[in-house]
């Protein structure tokens, strides 16, 4: 989506994966994300970042549900087991601070913590598939009937990720803390849209789909506007505050990157 639309993607390629000039332009927009600082998400989440990650790391569940991801999903087209952790995580930590913000129970926010991150690392599970997030909604269903979850609480999770597409309708959830947990899978699914883009996720589509450059520069401004129209789309007031400033980030990475391939580069196109 955004600059995603000029390829689809795939596993984080190496080197000798790559065409000589993409592995030479990995480089360098990775040295241009470096220079950056972390969006302030992180800073001043951090403890619900810490206490997400906790979740994510320890809890049997979702212990069990990761294995069951990694062995299923499929890798080789950018959406990987990669991404889907640092969604789950993401996801966990905007479910911490909105049920907080909420006035939810402990007890109520952990179960909607674990709810949201199993959202998070079955959602791009049928990636591959046109319709992928009504697909992978059918295939969490399914899953998820062998796991310790409540018929209403298997709907929350599959109907966020039905809701995850930018850009697309979405299916009204039934409760508030349905509703939440699909929104935090959103948001945190396109925080995705910011630094992550230009560190790894075209540098795999490109890979993937062996675009020439010529073809990558043409689309570039497309992808551009693409990733700036995400901005007015995140959903939870934590996600409206703090996931511009991920685009944002982004925008001005990709402005930098395009730049650079026209100056030095643009014997090449």
């Amino acid at each position: 989506m955004g600059i995603l639309l000029l390829v689809r993607r795939r596993k984080d390629p190496k080197k000798s994966d790559m065409e000589p000039i993409y592995a030479l332009l990995r480089d360098r927009a990775r040295h241009i994300v470096r220079r950056y600082p972390q969006p302030d998400f992180y800073r001043n989440f951090f403890q619900a970042f810490k206490q997400s990650r906790r979740f994510a790391e320890a809890h049997p569940l979702l212990i069990e549900l990761r294995a069951f991801v990694a062995a299923h999903i499929e890798d080789d087209f950018g959406h990987g087991l990669e991404h889907a952790i640092k969604v789950t995580i993401d996801a966990g930590t905007l479910m911490v601070v909105e049920g907080e913000s909420a006035g939810f129970s402990v007890m109520l926010r952990d179960r909607l913590v674990i709810l949201v991150q199993c959202a998070g690392l079955l959602h791009d599970i049928k990636r591959k598939h046109e319709n992928h997030a009504i697909k992978g909604a059918d295939f969490a269903r399914k899953v998820l009937k062998s796991y310790h979850f409540s018929p209403m609480e298997i709907e929350d999770i599959c109907l966020a990720i039905r809701n995850h597409e930018a850009f697309k309708s979405t299916v009204p959830l039934n409760t508030l803390e349905g509703g939440l947990v699909s929104d935090c899978l959103y948001d945190a699914d396109k925080f995705r849209w910011g630094p992550d883009n230009f560190y790894t996720t075209i540098w795999d589509m490109v890979s993937f789909f062996k675009t020439p450059l010529s073809r990558f520069i043409e689309r570039y401004p497309a992808g551009m506007k693409g990733l700036a129209d995400i901005k007015s789309t995140f959903r939870t007031q934590t996600g409206k505050k703090y996931g511009p400033q991920f685009i944002d980030i982004g925008l001005a990475i990709g402005k930098e990157l395009y730049e650079l391939i026209l100056t030095e580069y643009v014997h090449l196109i």
